[in-house]
């Protein structure tokens, strides 16, 4: 099963401490190991995105920056087992940003990203 992580989080654009990118390429090195991680990256932030929508039907661009006062910041992508597996490795990558990065604060979203089991 594959799962989308996306992190998000309020912070100033403010770079992260060495210590934290290195816990976070171990990580990566972990994963990519155990056969799990399918892709990571870090986002740009929303001023350089766009949103594109329905309404009324009416297609709508909207270009960036957008109101919300957390930016998805990055993502990464498993393919595990299930979802406590995947809640798991998430768990981990925030434990490095809490231990690492006093007093920042952030929230990652798990989510299943549809596959053939979920059509049989």
């Amino acid at each position: 099963m594959r799962y989308i992580v996306l992190l998000t989080t309020s912070q100033p654009d403010t770079p992260p401490p060495p210590e934290l990118m290195e816990a976070i390429m171990k990580l990566g090195e972990d994963a990519t190991n155990a056969g799990v991680l399918v892709d990571q990256a870090g986002l740009s932030p929303s001023a350089f995105g766009a949103r594109v929508g329905v309404s009324g039907g009416e297609l709508a661009v909207t270009d960036g920056p957008f109101a919300e006062a957390k930016e998805v910041i990055s993502y990464a992508v498993y393919d595990v087992r299930d979802k406590a597996e995947a809640v798991e490795w998430t768990a981990r990558f925030m434990r490095a940003h809490r231990d690492l990065w006093p007093g920042w604060e952030g929230e990652s979203a798990v989510l299943k990203v549809m596959g053939p089991e979920d059509f049989a």
